[in-house]
């Protein structure tokens, strides 16, 4: 028992001492000049919402598979689409149900991967529902945020092209 009472703080100390040797990659989320024409259709807080989630669904995914060290991961949300109308949406168009009216979502996603040592890799994923019966979720931006998570888990992994 007492080797184990000595052993269990030196290693809490190497974990602790390789995260922070670990430099956690840099990851930076634009809209691209089409989404922009669309932000007042979508909304700007909205817009403004995805692109942090799409930073947000990145770090994790590269953090739990610790990829990517020391990385610059620049993305652009090329074009994002809602599975249920935004709040702007239904403010100009008051016909809308907000919980009834559904549509194909998904979101297409480019960029580009400066590894620590300089190396550069463009990175491109596209994913949209393909029809209206594949769509299940019942939040604004179910088919987008699958889309994140599929790009990201796909980053993580090493397959950055897509």
């Amino acid at each position: 028992m007492r080797p184990f009472a000595f052993f269990a703080p030196l290693a809490a100390v190497t974990v602790v001492a390789g995260v922070a040797i670990a430099q956690s990659p840099e990851v930076t989320v634009t809209l691209g000049p089409e989404l922009v024409r669309k932000t007042q259709d979508l909304g700007e807080r909205e817009l403004a919402q995805q692109a942090d989630q799409l930073v947000r669904t990145v770090e994790r995914a590269l953090e739990r598979e610790q990829a990517l060290s020391g990385a610059t991961v620049s993305l652009t949300l090329v074009d994002i689409r809602p599975n249920r109308p935004t709040i702007a949406q239904i403010a100009a168009e008051p016909g809308l149900d907000a919980m009834r009216s559904r549509s194909i979502g998904g979101a297409s996603i480019e960029g580009e991967v400066v590894l620590a040592d300089g190396t550069r890799y463009p990175v491109r994923y596209s994913w949209y529902s393909n029809s209206i019966a594949e769509v299940r979720g019942f939040s604004t931006w179910h088919d987008a945020d699958h889309a994140f998570d599929r790009f990201a888990r796909r980053l993580a992994t090493g397959r950055l092209a897509g």
